[in-house]
């Protein structure tokens, strides 16, 4: 039993550690991507806001992050901030 459990931490935390806010996921985007694809790549949004018709959703914190602007559920402007 305790090997396993020694076996699976580092699998565990090997899986939890990686992020798919990477600079090779950010390079996929594309304007006219939709919004379930764009999570489809890099995961569900840290937040969003809705403004005018313009849905603005952020990945990531200050250090290290991806912004994309949608409209009408399509994407339309897109940046990244600090990502390797």
């Amino acid at each position: 039993m305790k090997v396993k459990s020694l076996v699976g931490a580092p699998l565990l935390l090997l899986v939890l550690g990686c992020s798919p806010l990477t600079q090779e996921n950010y390079n996929k985007i594309t304007v006219g991507m939709s919004y379930d694809q764009v999570t489809a790549l890099i995961g569900k949004p840290d937040t969003c806001d809705d403004v005018m018709g313009v849905r603005n959703c952020v990945w990531g914190d200050e250090k290290r992050s991806v912004q994309v602007g949608f409209v009408a559920d399509k994407v339309l402007l897109f940046s990244a901030n600090n990502l390797k």
